[in-house]
């Protein structure tokens, strides 16, 4: 295999992986409504209408990413999302460390750092966006 195809393979790998898994919170999400959203939200004398934006990150985004297309802007949205749900559910939480020596917000910034990891790589060859255009 050419280093272009490994490439290639790894942003497939990180695309369905961080996609699926962020997805997974979307689908709950759908499920049993955003009312704990609203409530933080509120709470911080925001619009309530802001909550509903946890559709376009937890579940538009992943498509996005799943599919590699409009890779880049869906990179981009989930980091957004996870910086608003940082500062909205676990801004408490930065500097913690969990009892097995691990950080209190990896998944946190699992999708934070892989949605900016896309945003800079892009879809790869294997994707409904391609190689091409600047948001692939």
């Amino acid at each position: 295999m050419s280093s272009s195809t490994l490439d290639d393979f790894g942003k497939l790998i990180l695309r369905i992986t961080v996609g699926i898994l962020l997805l997974m919170h979307g689908i709950a999400k759908i499920s049993n409504g955003i009312g704990p959203i609203e409530s933080m939200v509120t709470a911080r004398g925001l619009p309530v209408f802001l909550a509903w934006g946890v559709y376009v990150g937890e579940v538009i985004a992943p498509l996005l990413l799943i599919l590699g297309f409009y890779t880049r802007l869906g990179g981009l949205l989930v980091a957004g999302n996870m910086i608003v749900a940082i500062i909205l559910a676990h801004a408490g939480q930065l500097g913690l460390i969990t009892n097995n020596g691990g950080w209190r917000l990896e998944l946190q910034g699992l999708f934070l750092f892989g949605g900016l990891a896309l945003a800079f790589l892009g879809a790869g060859a294997y994707s409904l966006g391609g190689r091409g255009g600047r948001w692939n």
